[in-house]
């Protein structure tokens, strides 16, 4: 596709690639047998870490899901809807944010000295901060996890349960539960869902 069309269409990314982030890509509701590597999983995460966050916060953690053991510990604590998804999921990752992200950033924001100790003493604005720049980040790593030809099936969990039993150490919270598979095991058993136009979602003054 030509710059020209891409311009003419507002995007400066060709069809296929639009599609496979967005227009065609799906909720996984299946899964491959191929297996999803730690390594992949890093690759995503190395390219949107990139991704804004608030003062460079970067307050998204993830615990990786892979073991029997492990699994059923999450199953048990996610809702019966999503129990069978999670079980039969080849990983599942457990989005998190984590509140004490002020302890990392003498190093995320060195041209701020003292930004570290600004945040020490108020726990409600980190907890604030970090869970609208990690809600961000988890938008760039679905996107990416697509961009890496995987398919992505967000979810909730029971995150009081889920906190207490994965990080009652380090303190993190549940942000977001999301079972991830190769893309040829993403079919689906209904249509497309329509979505709102611009007009519809946009106020223009």
């Amino acid at each position: 596709m030509t710059d020209t069309v891409l311009e003419a269409q507002g995007l400066a990314i060709d069809d296929a690639t639009a599609d496979r982030l967005f227009r065609t890509a799906r909720t996984v509701t299946t899964f491959a047998e191929s297996e999803v590597t730690d390594e992949q999983l890093a690759a995503v995460y190395d390219l949107v870490k990139w991704g804004p966050t608030a003062m460079n916060t970067s307050p998204l953690r993830m615990l990786v899901v892979r073991t029997p053991e492990a699994r059923e510990r999450l199953v048990a604590r996610m809702p019966e809807g999503n129990q069978e998804r999670v079980r039969n999921a080849p990983v599942t990752l457990v989005l998190a944010y984590d509140t004490d992200f002020h302890e990392h950033l003498d190093r995320l924001v060195p041209h701020m000295p003292g930004a570290r100790d600004m945040f020490a003493g108020d726990a409600g604005a980190r907890a604030e901060m970090a869970r609208t720049s990690a809600l961000i980040q988890a938008g760039y790593l679905i996107v990416g996890l697509r961009a890496a030809g995987l398919a992505v099936g967000p979810m909730h969990g029971i995150y009081d349960q889920i906190d207490a039993e994965f990080f009652a150490e380090n303190g993190w919270k549940g942000l977001l539960v999301v079972n991830v598979s190769a893309a040829d095991g993403a079919d689906t058993t209904r249509p497309r869902a329509p979505r709102l136009n611009f007009d519809d979602a946009a106020q223009v003054i």
